[in-house]
């Protein structure tokens, strides 16, 4: 509800052509996108490497607890290897609807309909929230190479702070439309005297 009444106001803006701020948040949106898909991609080849590295020598310790086998280690590292990777590809989908919605928003003299607008921010931001849930993800695998004891743990912590992030116990704002705005306004300038 508040996502789409901020698009709304932010294409009523968009109408008087005072669109700076949308597209300088847009624009930070974009950054942190391509930002986190340059790190998913480097993550991703650091770890190729260290696949074609074959010494083990770090995985033989006997702090480790669990399979080090071989096989199991290839296993461990070609699962952390394709959660950097979609994660990569989550951020760029991110970027490239953010980048649309700024091209929608920024067109001089278009009628763009407030839904497509709407769409491309809704749409970078559910590639946002996808591309942060597999590098959450890649953490819990990141701790299995040291075994299921950690990578349980860290699934039980994951799963309590992703609880606390994605519930809402406080209830939204409710945004005034237009014509309750000026009587708000109205009622703070009345106030202010």
């Amino acid at each position: 509800m508040t996502k789409e009444h901020g698009l709304t106001e932010l294409c009523r803006q968009a109408e008087n052509r005072d669109v700076s701020t949308a597209l300088s948040v847009i624009q930070s949106n974009t950054s942190a996108a391509t930002f986190l898909a340059s790190v998913s991609l480097t993550l991703s080849s650091l770890i190729g490497a260290w696949i074609a590295n074959n010494s083990n020598i770090f995985l033989q310790s006997q702090l480790i607890y669990g399979d080090t086998s071989a096989t199991a280690i290839s296993i461990k590292y070609i699962c952390l290897l394709t959660c950097f990777l979609l994660a990569f590809s989550c951020f760029i989908q991110s970027a490239r609807h953010f980048v649309h919605a700024n091209y929608l928003i920024s067109t001089p003299d278009s009628f763009v309909p407030v839904s497509s607008v709407e769409l491309a921010v809704i749409m970078g931001g559910d590639f946002w929230s996808l591309g942060l849930r597999a590098l959450y993800f890649a953490l819990n695998l990141l701790l299995w190479f040291f075994g299921p004891i950690p990578m349980f743990i860290c699934s039980l912590v994951m799963v309590l702070v992703l609880h606390y992030l994605d519930s809402n116990s406080r209830p939204l704002h409710l945004h005034p439309n237009r014509s309750q705005g000026d009587k708000f306004q109205m009622v703070k300038n009345n106030l202010n005297l």
